[in-house]
C-alpha cells in the first residue's frame, strides 16, 4: 500500500509541474475569470491557447469601401441639432477624411414634401435623407430610391444583425428590394410613476408590474383602483384595438387587407370597456391639460415609444426617479417610430452617400453620438456592447433602460407599410369611434370597417397592384 501511494503521489507532483510550466494560467472553476490576451499574444493553431468563439457584437461584415476615397454628399435631415450634427461630422471625417458632408436641416414636414416633389421632379433632390417610417411609402413605389440589396452597396450582409422587423419596414411592398437603411428601433413600453403605484398597493417592481398587466382583468383592476384616486390609466379611450392595429399594419406584401381577424374583435371590445370605465381622458398627456394631470400627479402611466423617457424629463424634470419603464399592457408589441436613410436614385455622389448611410447605421462611432438623442439602435454588434447594456437612467430611478428596450425588439411582428395606409386610417378610424359610441357589436363593427376599406380604395388599391407588378 506504501509503494502504491508514493507512486501515485510522484504521478500527482509530475502533473503539476508540467501544468505549471505550460505557459498558460487556467482559471478556477466558477471564478467567471478569463484570460487576458494582449495584440502582441499569438493565438490560434498550434499556441496552446484556443481562440474564443466569435461574439455576436463582433459578427459586423467588414466594410469594402477604401476610408481614403473622396467626394462630397448633402445631407437632408428633419433632426435639429447642431451639436450632434457637428459630432457627427466630426466623427465621420476620422474614418472618411477626404469625403466633405454638407448637412440641412428641414423641418419634419417640409422635408418629406419636398423629399417627395424633388424625386417626382428627377432633379433636386439631396444625395441622403433621414426619412420617417410613416412618410417612407411615399417613395417605396415609383422606382426613386436606390435598392441597397445591389451592388456596389450589398446591405443584404447587413440582414442577421437588425429584427426581422425593422429589415422588413424598409423594404419594397413585396419584400424584394430594400429601398432605406435600417437604423433605430422604437418599440412601445409603458412608463409609470413607481411611487405612486407603490403607495397604492399596486405592482412598482418593473418585472412584476410588466407580468402582472398582460391579464386583460389584471390591468382592469389596476385601472379602477387608479381611478377611484382620481387618476388615469391611458390616454386615450380607443387605444387598445389602435395598438394592435399598428403591430399588423393594414395590409400584407400582396395588399390584402389583415385588420378582419378575431383578434381585432377581442381588441375592439377592450378599448369598449376602457371608454365604459372612463379609464381615459381621451386626451394626450403633452397637451396643455394633459401637463397639468401629470403634474398633479393625476396621469401616472403612459404608453408610448422609448423615446418617452427623454419627453418626460423634458416636461416634467421635478419628477425625476420617479418614473420606471415595463412591458405593454395585453400582450402586445409593436413599434412605435423609427427613421430610415434612402438614398435617391438621381443622385450623382453615391459611392461617399453610401460611404455616409453605412457608416451612420452600423457602426459604433456613429451609435455613441445618436444615443444622446435617445435614439435607440437597432443593430446587434452595438446593443451587445458593455457601454449600451449597461447603461442607467436617472430620471427612471437607476433602471437599465437601454437593456430593456433591446428585449423587445425581436418581440415587434413584421408589417408592411404601404402607400394605402394612410387612405385606410380615417376610414378605420371612423369604424372604430362608431362601434365605441354607438355599442355596435364588434364583430360586425370589425367586418364592416373592411368592407368599407374594400370599397372605397378599390381603385387606389388596383392602381398600386399595377405600379407593383407592371
Amino acid at each position: 500500500m506504501r509503494k502504491r501511494f508514493m507512486v501515485l503521489l510522484l504521478l500527482v507532483m509530475v502533473f503539476a509541474m508540467i501544468t505549471a510550466c505550460s505557459g498558460g494560467a487556467t482559471p478556477e472553476a466558477g471564478t467567471g475569470d478569463t484570460e487576458t490576451v494582449t495584440p502582441n499574444d499569438q493565438v490560434g493553431e498550434g499556441s496552446g491557447t484556443e481562440k474564443e468563439p466569435e461574439t455576436e457584437e463582433d459578427l459586423l461584415p467588414a466594410s469594402t469601401l477604401d476610408p481614403n476615397m473622396s467626394g462630397e454628399f448633402t445631407y437632408w435631415t428633419f433632426i435639429d441639432d447642431k451639436v450632434e450634427s457637428k459630432n457627427l461630422q466630426e466623427a465621420f471625417n476620422k474614418v472618411y477624411p477626404n469625403i466633405k458632408m454638407k448637412t440641412v436641416y428641414v423641418p419634419f414636414g417640409d422635408l418629406h414634401d419636398k423629399l417627395q416633389t424633388t424625386l417626382a421632379a428627377g432633379k433636386g433632390a439631396p444625395d441622403v435623407a433621414l426619412v420617417e417610417q410613416g412618410q417612407f411609402p411615399r417613395y417605396s413605389t415609383t422606382n426613386v430610391l436606390v435598392d441597397l440589396l445591389e451592388q456596389p452597396y450589398d446591405a443584404g450582409k447587413y440582414k442577421d444583425l437588425v429584427s426581422e422587423y425593422n429589415w422588413n419596414r424598409w423594404s419594397s411592398i413585396d419584400g424584394t428590394k430594400l429601398l432605406g437603411m435600417p437604423w433605430d428601433v422604437t418599440p412601445a413600453v409603458t412608463y409609470y410613476r413607481a411611487d405612486i403605484f407603490e403607495e397604492l398597493g399596486l405592482p412598482s417592481d418593473p418585472e412584476e408590474l410588466g407580468e402582472y398587466i398582460q391579464d386583460p382583468e389584471n390591468f382592469f383592476t389596476l385601472a379602477q383602483i387608479l381611478k377611484a384616486n382620481g387618476k388615469y390609466a391611458m390616454e386615450w379611450r380607443d387605444s387598445p384595438v389602435h395598438w394592435y392595429g399598428d403591430s399588423l399594419g393594414y395590409f400584407d406584401k400582396d395588399l390584402n387587407y389583415v385588420r378582419n381577424t378575431d383578434d381585432f374583435i377581442q381588441y375592439l371590445d377592450i378599448s369598449k370597456r376602457v371608454n365604459q370605465l372612463k379609464i381615459a381622458p381621451h386626451d394626450g398627456i403633452l397637451s396643455d391639460k394633459g401637463k397639468q394631470r401629470v403634474k398633479k400627479g393625476e396621469s401616472p402611466m403612459y404608453v408610448t415609444g422609448t423615446y418617452g423617457a427623454r419627453d418626460l424629463k423634458l416636461n416634467f424634470p421635478e419628477q425625476k426617479g420617479k418614473w420606471r419603464t415595463t412591458n405593454m399592457p395585453f400582450g402586445l408589441n409593436l413599434g412605435q417610430g423609427g427613421s430610415t436613410f434612402v438614398l435617391p436614385a438621381q443622385s450623382q455622389n453615391k459611392d461617399a452617400a453610401w460611404a455616409f448611410i453605412e457608416w451612420a447605421t452600423t457602426t459604433e462611432e456613429a451609435w455613441k453620438v445618436w444615443v444622446n438623442q435617445s435614439i435607440q439602435p437597432d443593430w446587434k454588434n452595438i446593443t451587445g456592447k458593455d457601454w449600451y447594456v449597461s447603461h442607467t437612467n436617472e430620471y427612471l430611478g437607476g433602471q437599465e433602460d437601454q437593456k430593456f428596450y433591446t428585449s423587445l425588439s425581436e418581440k415587434i411582428p413584421v408589417r408592411r407599410y404601404t402607400p394605402l395606409d394612410g387612405l385606410a386610417w380615417p376610414i378605420w378610424l371612423d369604424g372604430v369611434l362608431k362601434a365605441i359610441d354607438k355599442n355596435i357589436d364588434s364583430k360586425t363593427a370589425i367586418q364592416q370597417t373592411a368592407e368599407n376599406v374594400e370599397k372605397k380604395l378599390k381603385a387606389d388599391k388596383e392602381k398600386l397592384l399595377k405600379q407593383m407588378n407592371p
